[in-house]
This record gives C-alpha cells, structure tokens and sequence, in this order.
C-alpha cells in the first residue's frame, strides 16, 4: 500500500472539499475499477467523497473504502437518474465532480445545469467506441454523440486516459486537441504486488503444473475473445499449455461454442468473474491481450505490474503507449489470429523477456491521482 497522506492543511473551522463521482454502477470493467482506485485515494488524501451511482451494485462495491460515501441515485437508467443527481448537486454541493462514460457525462452537463450549482465538472473518457464509428442519429449511441459534440465543452475540463484515444475524441467532437487532456489510469503496484501473492485462488486452474496464458475481460464483442481462442488452438499444437479467461458477458454461450468446435474443452476455462485475479496473473505464463479497441488497458498493466509478459492486438489506442510500440510487449494486427499465436509462441521461448514491472511502475498511483485533482481542484495546492 502507498505510505498514509495527511490530510489538507484546513482554516479554523473549514470543512474539506466534497468531491463527487458520478458513474452507472460497479459492474466489473476498467472504469468502474479506476473510479473507486480513485474514490478511494482522494479520501485517504482528506477529500469529503461521495461516489453517486446511478445503481449501486456491482462486482466492485466490496472494494470502496469506508471513508468513502456511496450514493445510490436508486435509477432504473442513466438518463432516468437525471432528477436524482440534480437533487443531490443541489443538496450536498461537492466543489468538483467527475463523471465517468459518455452517456453519463452527458447527464452530467445536464443536471448541473438545471441544479444550477458551481460545482466544477470533469467529464472522462475511457473508450473509442463512441468516437470510432458514424452512428445514425436514430441510434442510441448516435444520440450520445451528437449530444456529445454540443455538450462537452460546456463541461469545465475533458480527460482522456490515452494521448491516441485524445486525438480520437478532439476530432470526433470538432474541439481543438489540446482542450483534451491526458490522465493515465492509476494502478498501485505496490497493492498489486501484495495481493497476487494470495494463492487462494490457483485452485482455479486444475491443470496441475501446466503452463498456462491468462486473458481478462468482459465476455464482449470488443474484446475479441474469439481470436484469442483461436490463436490458441494453434499454440497449443506446439506447446502443451493452457487457457483462462477471466470475466463474464453476453457472449460467454458464444465462446463455449467456439472452444468446442475446436476441440478445446479440457484446455480452456472460463471461471467468471474473479475479484482478485493478480495470484492467476503473476502465475500465468504470458497475459494476453485481443482486443479491438482500448481506451488505455488497466488489465494489461496490472499484468505487467504482477510481473507477467504480455501480447497484445495494436489496437486503438491504449496497448502501443504502454508498450512502447513493442518495447515492453509485442504487439500484432488487430483480429490475425495467425499473428497473435505467432507471438504468443516468441514470447513463450523468449529467454530475456523486459523487467516489465518497471514499466507499469510508470503508471503509478500518485501521478494520475495528482493529474485528476489538478483538473478537479486546480485552485487547491497539489498535496
């Protein structure tokens, strides 16, 4: 764990500032997983913390501390929770909020300005998906971004988690580049580090002693589960090892199809969603990444952070800043699964493979925490 932070330095009879997070819920995704790593680290630093959820559920709420709030908004929806974030930016007044997802962030300009608050807003992107398509405005996601493009920028700053997703976003939404700014998503090391040393959850994989390739992610379509699978039946006629992927989605029914067709069944598993996956990391031989598009990757850092060497998709935009363009991971074409077995194997017999964790080291904790607070609370001296 990172060393205790006092708390600010308060006038007699000041109160500390309110800081709100305002997201759809904790389901188990990237997002979700920063927003309480945030939460979290902006209580321990002294901040007031409320994390208001359109639902308050998901695989993630064990996690929040108890220094944080939870606001449970008790909405059927994002747009539905509208009435109840505006009564809560009326009622408890937080001096900054972060809204995290595009259909959120929309709601949020909204609600502020119908509560009529000076509360400061910073709206996060953390994927390409909205910004990577020509939607039809009949569409719901066609909806998000034409409201997109007339709303942002009434927002008090826009962040993205990656320089490439960034440029996406100022393009899609016709905003000068630099109006956008970059904070990578944080990962404590340290914690990390600490937590992949629980082996309680090994059990998960039976293979004995074998070898295996570790993958993580929603059961989704953007996550490209099926290439991996498939580079896996060709890793596997050269190397005896095996496969988990970790998570849980719509397309599990779809992936158990493929891994039968291809005569898989006693090699790949598919546990669900675990809490504390880091032990299954630091243990697996090579920490896969398939996916089509990434707003930055927090799984592939958490990989490299518990040791483990790492293949990924070149897919915008995340993988290439973290690996360097190769550096630290190999990198192949989005959906060849050819490619991807290929470098799975190279990986497999590399004898001097990169000290990884120096690398997801960069991407530490206290930096992004000090990049959100700076677009949160720019007035406030860092601390």
């Amino acid at each position: 764990m990172s060393s205790p932070v006092p708390p600010p330095t308060l006038r007699p009879g000041a109160l500390p500032a309110r800081i709100a997070v305002y997201l759809p819920s904790l389901a188990g995704g990237g997002a979700e997983k920063t927003s309480v790593t945030l939460a979290n680290e902006f209580a321990r630093r002294g901040y007031l913390v409320d994390l208001v959820l359109v639902k308050a559920r998901g695989a993630f709420l064990a996690d929040v501390s108890p220094s944080v709030r939870i606001v449970d908004l008790l909405s059927r929806g994002v747009v539905l929770s509208t009435p109840g974030l505006v009564s809560y930016l009326r009622s408890a007044r937080p001096e900054a909020m972060l809204s995290v997802m595009d259909h959120a962030n929309v709601i949020a300009i909204v609600a502020r300005w119908i509560a009529r608050v000076d509360t400061r807003l910073v709206v996060s992107v953390h994927g390409v998906q909205l910004f990577a398509k020509n939607f039809s405005r009949v569409s719901r996601a066609g909806l998000v971004l034409m409201l997109a493009r007339l709303l942002y920028a009434k927002s008090d700053a826009i962040l993205s988690v990656s320089e490439g997703l960034a440029d996406k976003v100022a393009a899609a939404l016709e905003l000068p580049r630099l109006s956008i700014n970059v904070v990578y998503n944080p990962i404590d090391v340290k914690k990390i580090s600490d937590l992949a040393d629980d082996r309680s959850e090994r059990h998960l994989h039976d293979g004995g002693d074998k070898p295996f390739l570790l993958a993580a992610g929603r059961l989704k379509e953007v996550k490209d589960f099926k290439t991996l699978i498939r580079a896996f039946a060709k890793v596997r006629k050269e190397l005896d090892v095996n496969l988990i992927i970790i998570g849980e989605g719509a397309q599990r029914l779809e992936l158990e199809a493929e891994v039968s067709r291809l005569g898989l069944g006693n090699q790949v598993m598919m546990p669900g969603f675990i809490s504390n996956p880091f032990p299954l990391m630091r243990q697996s031989s090579v920490f896969v990444l398939s996916s089509t598009s990434e707003g930055l990757s927090l799984v592939l850092l958490e990989a490299m952070a518990c040791g483990t060497q790492v293949v990924s998709t070149d897919c915008p935009y995340g993988p290439s800043e973290i690996l360097a363009n190769g550096r630290w991971g190999r990198l192949v074409p989005v959906g060849d699964y050819d490619a991807l077995a290929q470098a799975i194997l190279a990986t497999l017999r590399d004898r001097t493979p990169p000290e990884v964790v120096s690398r997801a080291a960069s991407f530490g904790l206290d930096a992004a925490v000090e990049g959100y607070l700076r677009l949160l609370m720019p007035s406030r001296p860092s601390r």
